[in-house]
C-alpha cells in the first residue's frame, strides 16, 4: 500500500525547532549530533512494508525545499532574524544523514547523524512520518478516524458547554494520527473554540492565520553537555543565557526538568526570573512542580500571577481542567495538549520518541524530574552526570 506525501512542507514541525536552530546557526555552528529513535509502547512490531514506506517517505521529505511564502511567514515571526531565514533558503534535508533498519523482531532502528543545526530538525518530521505509517498500515484508518472524530467532537462540545475553561495550544505534531487529522483538528478547535490559543505546527498556524507557540526542548540543554568547556552541572546556566542574549527576553518561556527541576531553579536566580515570563512543566508530579515554582518566585519577591505556568506532560483535557482549577487563582497557566488533540483514537497512540544522544561524539543525557524517562545510551555516563547533578544540589542547596 502506497501512501501519499506524509510532509508536504519544511514548515510541517514545531517552532521551537527553528527557535532552536537559530540559536546553533548563531552560536554554535560547530557542535554535531546523533539522534536515536526509540518506541517506548511494549509489543510494537514494524513490518518490512511499513520499514520501506518511511525510508520512502523520508526521501520525499529530503526532496523538500522552503517557498517563497514559507520563508516571508518565518520572516513575520517577530524574533525569527533575517539572517537565519536567509540560511534556511539554502538549507534542505540530506537524506545521508539518516539511517533506517529494520530487526527480524520487527524493532524499528532510525539514527540521524549530522551537523546539529542540520540533524536536529528532522527529529518532528520523522516522527510524523513513522506514526502515520504505522496506523495507516496496521489499522483500519477509517475506523480510526471515525473515533477520532467521535472523540473531537465530545472535547469541543464540552468547551462550548462551559466544562472546560482553560486556554491550551496544539502541541500534536509528533504522535499525530495523520497530518490531515492533524490539520483538522486544529482547524476545529481554532474556529469552534474560543479556547485555543495557538499550535506548535508551524505549517498550521499560518495555514489558519494562528499564533505559533514554543520555545525550546530538552535537546537545547542536552547539547551544551557535549560543550567541553562547560561544566555538567551549569548546563541550564549557559543555555538559559545563550537563550537571552538571542531573543533578549522575546519567545521567554524556560523548560525545567533535562537535568531536574531543582538543579534549574539553581540557575534560575533573580535575573532569569525577570528575563524569562514563565516555565514549562514536563515530567514528574505537576503539582508538586507548580508549588515549587511559584515558591521560588515568591523568594525572589516576584508576584507568581505576572508569571506563566505552562504545563504539557501528557495532558488529557479533564486533567488540564483539574490543573487549572487548582493553579488559576495564583498564577497564570496555559496547557499544551498533543496526543489527545491529534490522535485520540479507539487504539492506543504510540509512545515514541527521538532523542539526542551524542554531541561532538559525547554523550549526552535527559535526567527529568520521572525516571522513567531518562534515555541515555550510556550507563556510566549517565551515572556521572547524576552524580554531578547530586554533587552540586548537595553543595549549593
Amino acid at each position: 500500500m502506497k501512501l501519499e506525501p506524509i510532509v508536504i512542507s519544511l514548515l510541517d514541525t514545531d517552532l521551537y525547532k527553528f527557535n532552536m536552530d537559530q540559536v546553533i546557526f548563531h552560536k554554535h555552528t560547530d557542535l554535531s549530533g546523533e539522534y536515536y529513535f526509540k518506541c517506548r509502547s511494549r509489543g510494537v512490531v514494524f513490518t518490512p512494508e511499513m520499514a520501506q514506506e518511511i525510508s520512502d517517505q523520508v526521501d520525499h521529505l529530503c526532496a523538500l525545499r522552503f517557498t517563497t511564502d514559507e520563508l516571508n511567514y518565518l520572516r513575520s515571526i517577530r524574533f525569527i532574524k533575517s539572517d537565519y531565514v536567509e540560511f534556511l533558503r539554502l538549507w534542505h534535508p540530506i537524506r545521508d544523514y539518516v539511517e533506517i533498519h529494520l530487526a527480524s523482531d520487527g524493532e524499528l532502528s532510525v539514527v540521524v547523524r549530522g551537523p546539529l543545526f542540520s540533524a536536529m530538525q528532522f527529529e518532528i518530521y520523522l516522527l510524523e512520518i513513522i506514526n502515520e505509517v504505522y496506523y495507516r498500515l496496521k489499522y483500519d484508518y477509517e475506523v480510526l478516524l471515525a473515533s477520532a472524530k467521535e472523540r473531537l467532537d465530545r472535547k469541543i462540545k464540552d468547551f462550548q458547554s462551559g466544562k472546560y475553561t482553560f486556554t491550551f495550544a496544539e502541541f500534536g505534531c509528533r504522535r499525530r494520527l495523520s497530518r490531515t487529522w492533524e490539520d483538522e483538528a486544529v482547524r476545529r478547535f481554532a474556529t469552534e473554540t474560543e479556547n485555543c490559543v495557538g499550535t506548535s505546527n508551524v505549517y498550521l498556524a499560518m495555514k489558519y492565520d494562528l499564533t505559533p507557540i514554543g520555545t525550546y526542548a530538552h535537546e537545547y540543554v542536552q547539547m551544551y553537555q557535549g560543550i567541553d568547556s562547560i561544566p555538567l552541572a551549569y548546563t541550564n546556566h549557559y543555555a538559559m543565557k545563550d537563550w537571552y542574549d538571542e531573543y533578549q527576553g522575546d519567545n521567554g518561556t524556560a523548560l525545567t526538568d533535562t537535568v531536574t527541576t531543582d538543579l534549574f531553579l539553581l540557575d534560575f536566580n533573580r535575573s532569569m526570573v525577570n528575563n524569562y515570563n514563565g516555565v514549562r512543566h514536563d515530567s514528574g508530579n505537576p503539582y508538586a512542580w507548580g508549588e515549587k515554582i511559584i515558591a521560588h518566585y515568591q523568594k525572589y519577591g516576584v508576584d507568581p500571577r505576572t508569571k506563566l505556568l505552562l504545563f504539557s506532560d501528557s495532558l488529557d483535557f479533564d486533567r488540564a481542567q483539574e490543573l487549572y482549577d487548582y493553579f488559576r487563582e495564583r498564577a497564570k497557566v496555559s496547557f499544551g495538549i498533543g496526543t489527545f488533540c491529534s490522535n485520540d483514537t479507539c487504539e492506543n497512540a504510540l509512545n515514541i520518541v527521538i532523542k539526542l544522544q551524542y554531541v561532538n561524539g559525547r554523550p549526552v543525557a535527559k535526567i527529568s524530574d520521572d525516571p522513567g524517562k531518562a534515555m541515555c545510551r550510556d550507563e556510566k555516563y549517565l551515572d556521572y552526570l547524576k552524580n554531578s547533578v547530586e554533587f552540586r544540589l548537595n553543595r549549593e542547596k
